[in-house]
């Protein structure tokens, strides 16, 4: 029995939408081994196959015109042999698999990748999708990780980014990128925080302390506030109640200072 996709072509098809840099190459190629694998019938896919590939190198290599037509005739061929199956089965169920190819063969990603969540994984799509885009310095599996968890395109992508850009910080931080990105919470003053602490070179207790209180953990809060107090610094400590936590940097090295 086929299940219902998760997602609808429309979710799929905004992809292509977060990258200037979009790859239909790798998308096809990747979504298409996905799919034939799946065709049961041995010349039904081997046919499949030979129009897949026809497709890539046609899209790998635009300008040729001998290329564009062979993929254009491999899509025809495949789609008008998909037909005729279907007019002698009766149901469009029996093909599944070749009509989500047919989808993807006409340029059809979101159909394609909706079609083929009825009968293969979700993550190994989003991983197409997601690879497809060619962000550089992007960090795909936390992208991947948040989508397969019900995220939105573009808040798992921002967050892909944004863990992309500073891998250089240490691990401690990029878990909490991880952790925040994962719980929908991952905002700009956070970032800006986290940034702050990658350059102050805390030690590894002084990390332990910055990262509670971008943890949000009142008691040490209050705590760190009145030491701030003590040493001087009453607009960080106020800054801190406040929660604005670009003092946390600061909080963090005074406090073991």
């Amino acid at each position: 029995m086929h299940e219902q996709p998760r997602h609808p072509a429309s979710w799929w098809a905004q992809f292509p939408e977060h990258s200037e840099r979009f790859d239909a190459a790798f998308l096809t190629e990747g979504l298409g081994d996905l799919i034939t694998v799946r065709i049961p019938a041995p010349l039904l896919r081997r046919e499949a196959e030979l129009a897949l590939e026809i497709m890539v190198r046609h899209l790998n290599k635009p300008a040729s015109e001998e290329l564009a037509h062979r993929a254009r005739d491999g899509a025809d061929r495949l789609a008008t042999t998909v037909g005729r199956l279907q007019e002698r089965a009766g149901d469009a169920l029996a093909l599944a698999e070749a009509h989500a190819l047919v989808h993807l063969l006409s340029g059809r990603f979101g159909e394609a990748a909706a079609a083929a969540e009825s009968f293969t994984a979700t993550h190994g799509i989003l991983r197409v999708f997601v690879g497809a885009l060619r962000i550089a310095s992007f960090d795909n599996d936390l992208a991947v990780k948040m989508l397969a968890a019900g995220q939105e395109p573009a808040a798992a992508l921002r967050s892909g980014m944004i863990l992309g850009k500073y891998s250089w910080w240490p691990s401690w931080l990029l878990k909490i990128v991880g952790e925040r990105a994962m719980a929908g919470i991952l905002d700009d003053a956070t970032v800006a925080a986290m940034d702050t602490c990658a350059y102050a070179e805390l030690s590894p207790a002084q990390a332990r302390i910055a990262r509670r209180l971008l943890s949000g953990e009142e008691t040490l809060i209050d705590a760190s506030a009145t030491r701030l107090e003590g040493l001087g610094e009453s607009d960080a400590a106020e800054k801190l109640r406040r929660g604005d936590l670009t003092t946390v940097a600061l909080a963090a090295r005074l406090i073991l200072a």
